[in-house]
């Protein structure tokens, strides 16, 4: 019988019977790809159906437990998680090269080896090299167990024989299945390989991680059907030159999305960073101007940190303005409403805006300490000291509130902060005695009382 060719995108999943530059469907160029497809044979007369295996449950007879969990011994890692590896659940740890992927899943082996059997999979290194950076990182049990494969089938064989409780895949862009003629890391061999992965989780109830790496837009590698079929999307961020690292969650089935866990790179691995807002504000200058210190919320942890801007006039036509950390288009909007709403002329100047420790902001209430911060470099007068600040601001220049007001509060209290600039808003918990409340209604109102 003659082969079909369809055209496949790599980002979306369409399919077409021709190919084209830019997807129809999501409008991403040069994802369709070629594939050969082994039509069924045509039936004729009344269509037979086979029953299988499964059946129709009844949604009030299905039985509930509490949810069975592997705790890492990393509290930044399950905080992520929502307290802790699922029993059966499917894991994508995701992040550019050299970031520390492979090294915090090894590092979570040495907890997790205590009460259960751990198999990790490596196709980028070899034994020997596992065993080199198991060592440098003081990890030994007599639970782990380690392979250098690619082949899906094998790596399924010997997990088969071996029955672990646990195991990680790093990563899937290097494992690939024998029977397609696609190349390993291209869109059909990870969602192949992705799937066989993702049903045998779910039928022997073995916990798996895997690892995927980003492309240049900073996206995981492969098709977008590979964070749908995984329980949990983790991605780790941080600069490579900076000593922090950032472990966000994307997509949790068991947990909350808005968590946060925050590392340190050393020479042996990673370690937890117990008070982030401290270590954010280790160097914090004094007496100098451009700087606000904001609280921002990171899933139910209230977190401090720098935010720093350079405003310096133009040496050509065209105003330069440079983000890191906070979004482009909001700086820019923030600094018309300052032209527009409180009269600093900021349209012959460069600015710059970054947040200090390579993190990335995207809370609305960072926009009162970017304008705080901008304006005090305009003028270059410093903020008095011990002042933070959180706010949204509209484009009239009206301030916003925000919430978990009073646990922003609180935070910067206990890390000796005495005065806080905010929207004029109601709290809801007692405030710290000794903290001064500056309350204002706008922006020029804001930039007055702290300037």
């Amino acid at each position: 019988m003659k082969q079909k060719t369809v055209y496949l995108c790599g980002d979306c999943g369409y399919e077409s019977a021709k190919w084209y530059g830019k997807c129809p469907s999501c409008g991403a160029w040069n994802t369709m790809s070629e594939y050969k497809v082994q039509p069924e044979p045509a039936t004729r007369g009344v269509t037979s159906f086979a029953r299988g295996a499964s059946r129709p449950a009844l949604l009030q007879e299905i039985a509930v437990d509490d949810e069975a969990r592997f705790y890492s011994g990393i509290g930044e890692l399950d905080r992520v998680l929502g307290g802790g590896a699922v029993h059966g659940s499917f894991v994508l740890v995701g992040g550019e090269p050299g970031i520390g992927k492979s090294t915090l899943l090894l590092q979570m082996c040495q907890e997790m080896c205590k009460n259960a059997k751990v198999l990790y999979v490596s196709g980028e290194e070899s034994l020997r090299q596992i065993k080199l950076r198991a060592s440098r990182l003081k990890i030994a049990s007599s639970n782990l167990f380690v392979l250098a494969e690619t082949d899906m089938e094998q790596i399924l064989s010997e997990t088969e024989m071996l029955s672990p409780d646990i195991l990680i895949v790093d990563s899937i862009q290097t494992v690939y299945k024998r029977d397609l003629t696609a190349a390993p890391g291209g869109t059909t061999q990870i969602k192949e390989c992705a799937m066989s992965l993702m049903q045998y989780a779910k039928n022997k109830n073995v916990t798996i991680f895997i690892v995927g790496h980003v492309n240049k837009e900073g996206t995981l590698a492969g098709p977008k059907i590979l964070e749908h079929m995984v329980d949990c999307v983790l991605y780790f961020e941080g600069e490579q030159a900076g000593p922090f690292r950032c472990l966000r969650a994307a997509k949790n089935r068991y947990g909350s999305t808005n968590e946060i866990g925050v590392f340190e790179m050393s020479d042996h691995g990673l370690l937890e960073v117990q008070n982030p807002s401290a270590a954010m504000l280790a160097g914090h200058p004094s007496g100098a101007s451009g700087n606000c210190i904001v609280c921002v919320m990171e899933g139910s942890r209230p977190m401090l940190a720098e935010v720093q801007a350079l405003a310096a006039k133009t040496q050509f036509g065209m105003p330069r303005r440079t983000a890191a950390g906070v979004d482009y288009n909001r700086m820019v909007l923030l600094l018309a409403i300052l032209e527009k709403r409180c009269g600093l002329f900021l349209s012959s100047s460069d600015v710059y805006v970054n947040v200090v420790g390579g993190m990335r902001l995207d809370e609305p209430a960072v926009d009162l300490p970017m304008v705080l911060a901008i304006a005090s470099s305009f003028r270059d007068k410093p903020l008095p000291e011990g002042v933070m600040s959180f706010g949204e601001i509209g484009l009239t220049g009206e301030l916003r509130a925000v919430s978990n007001a009073s646990q922003r509060i609180g935070e910067a209290y206990r890390l000796g902060f005495h005065t806080c600039v905010m929207p004029d808003q109601e709290l809801s918990d007692k405030l710290p005695g000794k903290m001064n409340i500056v309350r204002v209604k706008t922006v020029g109102e804001a930039i007055s009382a702290v300037l």
